[in-house]
């Protein structure tokens, strides 16, 4: 356990770390939370600098079942310290909810039990955000380190693909560097651009880091629609796109090598179906809800990028649209982005290898003497990888299923506990309906159904297999 316990010291430094900015940012408004923050920052550095001064060792490496619970410690570990700010801050928040809006940002989840956000100090505004741009980052590096494991990410598929490109990928550490480094610069290009669409500084930043990381946290309870900004939103669809295809794929285009990025299909799929149902939403608000064209499209255009990433960030109430509206964007939360990136959801990857799967089944039943072999980009499949695909799928229907029959239990309507369930297990953070629907908040839930939102945000970032995996007693055999 020696080196879990050290990198679990690790990023509770970084943490500690990201706590110095909200403490300036009190200071600059004259928010008294500063005093929170800095005591937050010194309980933070004490116990990560235990982890990391008492288990220093020459010699530390990683197994593979290490690996899986470094994992879920980091989850927990993160998500417990990053709830102290909220829990001792001005908003007078219990356990609970505080422990609940640190696990929505550090999964990137962006589902907030906070309201007034308009009014809240902006230490608390500008942690969220960086709450969620710490889990994006720890999200890709999760997928590049643990994800192979399990063969149902999609990792191992793009490695493959990479070496067949003739593509060195670096080292662990020097990838993780280089990884860190594009998130970097993509999450500063972010914020110029939003300074350049016309936000302040501190909205710009904040907005940006909930952008990349396709969290969605907002400073302002109504999100996008406090500005009604069409330059605003181009940037964030654009950066939320960024932030939902392969990171992996950026380290060949920053070696000068941009084929794979611009010929994986896996991107190709992401953005055929970003089109086909933003065409199809565009049609339902211009030709039965008789809204302006030019309105219509853009609403149909941002609503559908921002839940189909899994970022959540709304303009108006789209739930109120209709029927047809509501149905496209849940299925969105569910299909989410591109395997390697920041988004939930079950991945365009599945999607495929799915696709390649009932085709084959197809092809057997019209053609029995047919030999058919699944291909992803051209290339076959391992043998193993369409039967993990399939079985990841069955895992997280049945996951949606107990976590919606939780809440409903708890007293929730149907379309609340349903769409709860997708909101979290996808990691997209919105709901549908008056209470967790856009511009509503989970705060009015009981602790039971927090509690139980809480674990479905965790599983779904630990792509169910994972704990599958640690409940097995098998697992914990020597």
């Amino acid at each position: 356990m020696r080196a879990i316990f050290y990198i679990n010291g690790i990023f509770l430094m970084i943490m500690a770390l990201c706590m110095v900015p909200p403490i300036l940012a009190d200071l600059y408004f004259r928010e008294e939370d500063w005093l929170v923050f800095f005591a937050c920052l010194v309980i933070t550095t004490f116990f990560g600098g235990c982890l990391l001064l008492g288990n220093t060792s020459p010699q530390m490496s990683l197994t593979r079942r290490d690996t899986f619970i470094l994992t879920i410690t980091i989850w927990i570990t993160l998500s417990t310290f990053g709830a102290l700010p909220f829990y001792m801050s001005s908003l007078g928040m219990d356990g609970i909810d505080s422990f609940f809006e640190s696990v929505s940002g550090i999964t990137t989840t962006g589902a907030t039990v906070i309201s007034g956000l308009d009014h809240a100090p902006a230490g608390i505004l500008l942690w969220r955000a960086m709450m969620q741009w710490l889990g994006g980052i720890v999200i890709i590096l999760m997928a590049f380190t643990t994800m192979p494991y399990l063969k149902v990410g999609g990792m191992q598929v793009f490695k493959t693909e990479m070496q067949t490109e003739n593509i060195a990928l670096p080292k662990t550490r020097q990838r993780s560097i280089l990884i860190l480094l594009i998130y970097m610069i993509l999450t500063l290009l972010c914020t110029i651009g939003f300074m350049m669409a016309g936000m302040q500084v501190f909205d710009a930043a904040a907005h940006a880091m909930s952008t990349i990381s396709t969290g969605g946290f907002s400073v302002y309870d109504h999100s996008f629609a406090h500005y009604d900004s069409i330059a605003i939103e181009a940037v964030a669809m654009v950066f939320m796109i960024l932030g939902a295809l392969p990171f992996v794929l950026y380290i060949a285009a920053s070696n000068g090598n941009t084929r794979p990025l611009l010929n994986d299909t896996q991107i190709r799929t992401f953005l055929m179906i970003v089109a086909l149902f933003c065409l199809a939403i565009f049609l339902n608000l211009a030709l039965f809800r008789n809204m302006h064209i030019g309105e219509a499209f853009r609403m149909a255009l941002f609503s559908t990028v921002s839940l189909i990433t899994g970022t959540g960030f709304f303009t108006t109430d789209y739930t109120s649209w209709s029927t047809f509206c509501t149905t496209a964007f849940l299925f969105l939360m569910i299909i989410g982005g591109c395997s390697g990136s920041t988004t939930g959801g079950l991945k365009v990857f599945r999607f495929q290898i799915l696709y390649a799967v009932i085709r084959g089944q197809l092809q057997k039943l019209l053609y029995p003497n047919s030999v058919y072999v699944p291909r992803y980009n051209g290339r076959p499949l391992d043998a193993d990888v369409p039967l993990s695909v399939m079985s990841f799928f069955f895992a997280y229907a049945l996951f949606f299923l107990l976590i919606a029959l939780g809440l409903s239990f708890t007293g929730l309507d149907p379309i609340t506990a349903l769409s709860g369930a997708i909101a979290t297990v996808s990691n997209s953070g919105t709901g549908v309906g008056e209470i967790i629907g856009p511009g509503g908040s989970f705060a009015s839930l009981s602790d039971l159904a927090k509690i139980i939102l809480c674990a479905g945000m965790i599983i779904g970032r630990m792509e169910i297999f994972m704990l599958l995996v640690m409940l097995s007693p098998h697992f914990w055999r020597e």
